[in-house]
């Protein structure tokens, strides 16, 4: 069969995402702290738009309510704008006169001294030999974020054709610095200088980590109290001393701001009811500016360009105000639906936590179910019960003999629980957790304990054990 080239015409139908669908999506994704940034910048780009505070003359406001009206007959959508003429962008809490009075001042993070300047500004206070310093900042632009040494002295020793022995006296001093531990090549190492600057060099603790690493952290006790002749107490005794040092010493000087967090959903509870509302009170309220339009009534002759312009930016900041105003009914619709579904949560608690998908709150209030994991992505809410991210409300289910269904969340806490009263002396398997939960009616197996337990973090039972 020959085969040609040539141009053809044809019929598909495809679903295409617009650049508007696309704008609209972020905007429903974004955190309320993001999207406060991405208003300003749209107000500085599109003349139309005004933060409604700067407003002043209310025949304005009546004039634009008009004629807003008198445009939604070419308007591309059906848009109540009466609404944002009078209200704008107000914040769900029903008290944004009170809360515009408010100042809310930027908070500017204190200054704070690298992991680097921290050990270089120790270094320069113990020697003042140029060539030590060299070496000494070349090491400690050698470390991890955890204080040890990633590069061979061998490396160290070649770069400033020094012997491996003037690195490794260099490297001597740096171990001195605070905090201890620092400039180790491994954790046998950053643990024996911490015995040592706590005055413990001639201790069983040690002797244990110099002579026996390898027994003690596969936590054979029995082992280690044969070989140093000691009882399974004495032991016991030691691994706490060796459990107090600091196996990472680099993250406690780490330069890390604190994360905060802000809401941007608020539950309170009112009488037996629980309300929800955005808390987006810094977020600019937005109306549509007069002046461009007004300037299209008093000059007919102005150049078909310019009034292209008006109108494409009215368009685009009709849309924007719409936009914003469909994300907050569904910000809170998705809210109020998982109020409604874990109720009991908000009453009594973690251990009252439901199992919840998102497709069962897309069905309940009819929207798809990427839309609520736009809508509960990296958001936060704060309830009579702390802050939470709104994925935490979340969970798979496991059944229970009566037939109900618990969230997994409630399974980890009961699992916690169990491990808390344990006999620390004969501590718990993980098939015995299981029986322990199936006898409270939980049904889950013990590979499902086991991933639990590791999720929060506790050691198999064979480690847990103490003496």
């Amino acid at each position: 069969m020959e085969m040609k080239l040539g141009i053809y015409q044809g019929m598909q139908q495809r679903l295409v995402m617009t650049p508007r669908l696309q704008q609209a999506l972020k905007l429903l994704q974004m955190p309320t702290q993001e999207l406060q940034q991405v208003l300003k910048q749209e107000i500085l780009q599109n003349p139309m738009l005004v933060p409604e505070d700067e407003l002043t003359d209310s025949t304005d406001d009546d004039n634009a309510e008009q004629e807003a009206s008198e445009d939604e007959e070419d308007s591309e959508e059906e848009i109540d704008w009466k609404d944002y003429y009078e209200d704008g962008f107000r914040s769900g809490s029903g008290f944004a006169e009170e809360e515009e009075r408010k100042e809310f001042l930027e908070r500017v993070p204190v200054a704070k001294r690298s992991f680097s300047d921290h050990l270089i500004g120790q270094l320069r206070l113990a020697t003042e030999k140029e060539h030590v310093l060299m070496i000494g900042e070349y090491i400690i632009g050698s470390l991890d974020d955890s204080g040890y040494l990633t590069c061979p002295l061998e490396e160290v020793a070649n770069t400033f054709g020094v012997s491996i022995e003037e690195a490794e006296e260099v490297l001597k001093v740096i171990q001195t610095f605070d905090p201890s531990g620092i400039g180790a090549r491994d954790l046998k190492e950053c643990l024996m200088i911490q015995i040592n600057v706590r005055g413990l060099s001639d201790s069983i603790a040690a002797r244990i980590v110099r002579e026996h690493f390898d027994e003690f952290k596969q936590k054979k006790y029995l082992d280690l109290s044969k070989k140093l002749k000691i009882s399974l107490k004495d032991i016991q005794a030691q691994a706490s001393v060796i459990g107090s040092l600091n196996p990472k010493p680099g993250l406690d000087i780490l330069d890390e701001s604190p994360k905060y967090v802000i809401p941007d959903l608020v539950v309170e509870r009112v009488a037996e009811k629980y309300i929800v509302y955005l808390n987006d009170r810094n977020i600019p309220r937005l109306t549509i500016s007069q002046s461009y339009r007004d300037e299209l009534k008093r000059n007919p002759d102005i150049s078909s360009e310019t009034k292209d312009f008006i109108q494409g930016r009215l368009k685009n900041a009709k849309w924007l105000i719409q936009t914003i105003e469909q994300r907050r009914r569904t910000m809170i619709k998705v809210m109020e639906s998982i109020v409604e579904e874990q109720r009991e949560f908000f009453e009594k608690g973690t251990a009252s936590l439901r199992p919840l998908t998102l497709q069962q709150v897309a069905s309940k209030i009819g929207m798809h179910e990427s839309t609520v994991s736009r809508v509960t992505t990296n958001k936060y809410v704060q309830t009579p019960r702390g802050v939470y991210e709104l994925k935490y409300f979340f969970s798979s289910s496991l059944g229970t003999i009566s037939g109900d269904e618990v969230s997994a969340k409630s399974a980890k806490l009961s699992i916690e629980k169990i491990i808390e009263k344990e006999d620390i002396k004969k501590p718990l398997s993980d098939q015995k957790i299981a029986d322990i939960l199936k006898e409270g009616g939980l049904i889950i197996a013990r590979r499902t304990v086991a991933k639990y337990r590791e999720q929060l973090g506790i050691l198999p039972a064979r480690h847990r054990k103490q003496y």
